[in-house]
């Protein structure tokens, strides 16, 4: 097997792509490039300065940072020192939660932005490993055992004028098996879980990724999504590193919200041809483009849902676009792209050719309308022990609805409950078997067990695949409805339905577990209606999937809900129903609501207009 390492692939660029941009992030008022060989220069500082200070090959260091250059060469810089990168999420506010993973992970360098700093100060007493603090950004004053990163790239230097030949002998010993990275799960059950990615799993999937899409040097990629996550790692600055592409990252505002407002801004600076996106952020895209043309009025509005309806005809499934009599809507389509698609385009920066899409579960509806505007979202799957790309739609095969092609290579196959391989077009749990499937679960030998079983990933989800060789990702294989009678169904694509389509239904949990009847727990949004009229609003969502709606027959009718539970609260990820990757933890939210799911299944409860529902 030939080595690979982060290392050897980005170092092959280097030496291909010397001059070109690397990276660009805003300073002040303006993005500044980083070319790959300035990059390699600085990386190779940082990891010069980490062995100055005792950080060797094999000590794991943590990166709690908004994205940004020093993000991504630090953690290179860590790796040409020989060390293990557990990065963190900046969505992470408990101290315990943060406390579990750097010590859990045996933690002893934090890298750390001046504005995500205060977490670690607030528990530095209870981290066993910590000895040391690595600070981002340049401050008034530094605490004992903190160091700003300029004091550690100077160390660097001098140590690679003293030490330089045995200091590349670090990262060309690095072996394929040799761990990069250990990624925390956001731990939907227990505690959380970290997937122990090697080298050669990250350059295998970014190998993998590149045998579906082809990445022109030069693309210019805007990484919107947190960095610590690997998607964006593999897809958002790996696969870009080794097609010499440019990575640009969004400014950092004093507060999250103040980061999501530089974002439309950036976008206009940077003028990406590439974004990567998940469904929250492709359902925020689409609120504000909806937004926008509402300003201008009912006449707007109108002609805007024209335009979309007679794209969505010609367009299909993407695949077969433009067939049978179809054809005849393209002039109409041509005119709604030149005076009206295209200023969407333009508020995108204007040279945005596509989205990829990362999270299995995206409604056909959502990817339709992107694909309308011209900027089509390719919906892809994975999971972070897979590293994580496992399918993906792209511009020369994709199938709306879908998750796509296959990476190759790579196995796949579709087992039963039994563990018996199904045929194509049957429904059962995804299973894979590749360089990209992780080393294992840290410290947690039972869990690995448990999902790698003689070389097979066991992903938990639900899919199949088609005749055409498409992906179909339907849920989670163990997280199903189950009725009465013992039939199955994954809730996870008519909740996304139907809160894509609807301003009112923020968030919904159907349940079902052997009971005579679906229910539903609602987030509903309480600022315009409430008491009586807010749940004769909600059925009225609700009764466009039924019989006689507008969407009748989307989905069986068995899995809609008869009844509903308005809930108290929004699911957040400080009250744990939803995890650091946006998704809903289910079982907290059975926890939350055991009480009002019994009431639910009672005469007194099914009735939606009862007292708790009036309450709201």
């Amino acid at each position: 097997m030939k080595k690979r390492t982060i290392i050897d692939l980005f170092e092959e660029s280097v030496a291909r792509y010397p001059d070109s941009t690397l990276l660009l992030e805003k300073v002040e008022s303006k993005f500044i490039p980083t070319t790959y060989s300035q990059a390699k220069l600085i990386a190779e500082q940082i990891g010069a300065g980490l062995c100055s200070i005792g950080f060797g090959k094999g000590c794991h260091a943590s990166i709690l940072s908004e994205g940004r250059n020093l993000w991504i060469l630090g953690e290179l810089g860590l790796f040409y020192a020989g060390g293990i990168n557990v990065p963190i999420s900046i969505k992470i506010e408990e101290s315990n939660d943060l406390l579990f993973r750097f010590n859990h992970a045996e933690v002893d360098t934090i890298m750390v932005s001046g504005r995500q700093l205060q977490k670690v100060r607030a528990i530095r007493s209870q981290l066993e490993y910590l000895k040391r603090i690595i600070v981002f950004d340049r401050l008034e004053q530094y605490e004992e055992g903190e160091i700003f990163i300029d004091d550690v790239i100077a160390s660097g230097k001098i140590y690679l004028e003293e030490n330089y030949v045995q200091f590349k002998n670090i990262s060309q010993s690095i072996d394929n098996n040799d761990y990069a990275t250990i990624t925390y799960t956001s731990g939907t059950t227990a505690d959380p879980k970290g997937v122990i990615l090697t080298h050669r799993n990250y350059t295998a999937n970014v190998e993998q990724s590149l045998s579906c899409m082809s990445i022109p040097a030069g693309m210019r990629m805007l990484i919107i999504l947190p960095l610590d996550h690997c998607f964006a790692h593999v897809v958002g600055f790996y696969i870009m590193i080794a097609t010499g592409s440019i990575v640009a990252t969004v400014q950092a505002g004093k507060t999250g919200l103040d980061t999501l407002k530089n974002i439309p801004i950036n976008i206009m600076e940077v003028k990406p041809q590439i974004l990567l996106s998940v469904p929250a952020l492709a359902k925020s895209f689409r609120k504000n483009i909806e937004n926008n043309v509402k300003s201008k009025g009912k006449l707007a509005v109108r002609l805007f849902e024209l335009s979309l309806k007679a794209a969505y005809a010609y367009n299909k499934e993407g695949w077969n676009k433009g067939r049978g009599l179809s054809l005849l809507l393209y002039p109409v389509v041509k005119l709604a792209d030149k005076i009206l698609f295209s200023k969407v385009k333009t508020a995108m920066g204007g040279e945005l050719e596509f989205f990829v899409g990362g999270g299995a579960l995206l409604d056909i509806e959502m990817q339709k309308f992107y694909y309308a505007l011209g900027i089509p979202m390719f919906q892809g799957y994975g999971l972070s022990e897979a590293t994580p790309v496992i399918s993906t739609n792209t511009p020369a095969r994709h199938k709306l609805g879908s998750s796509g092609i296959l990476v190759s290579p790579m196995e796949l196959k579709i087992l039963d409950e039994d563990g018996k391989v199904l045929p194509v077009g049957s429904q059962g749990e995804i299973v894979i078997k590749g360089e990209n499937v992780m080393a294992g679960y840290w410290k947690n030998p039972d869990a690995t067990a448990e999902t790698i079983k003689n070389g097979w990933l066991h992903t938990g989800d639900l899919g199949y695949m088609d005749k055409d060789g498409f992906l179909y990702v339907l849920g989670r294989f163990k997280s199903l409805l189950i009725s009465s009678d013992g039939e199955k169904f994954s809730p996870e694509g008519i909740e996304e339905t139907i809160t894509g389509n609807s301003a009112l239904i923020q968030q919904i949990m159907l349940y079902n577990n052997q009971s005579p009847y679906t229910i539903a727990i609602i987030v509903a949004d309480k600022s315009k209606v409430r008491g009586k009229e807010l749940i004769d609003t909600i059925q009225k969502e609700l009764s466009r999937y039924k019989s006689g709606g507008e969407y009748a027959g989307m989905f069986p009718e068995r899995w809609l809900p008869s009844t509903f539970i308005i809930a108290n609260e929004p699911f957040t990820e400080q009250n744990k129903m939803i995890n650091s990757t946006m998704k809903m933890v289910r079982s907290k939210v059975e926890i939350a609501y055991t009480d009002r799911i019994k009431y639910a299944y009672t005469a007194e409860g099914k009735n939606i207009y009862n007292k708790f529902n009036l309450e709201q």
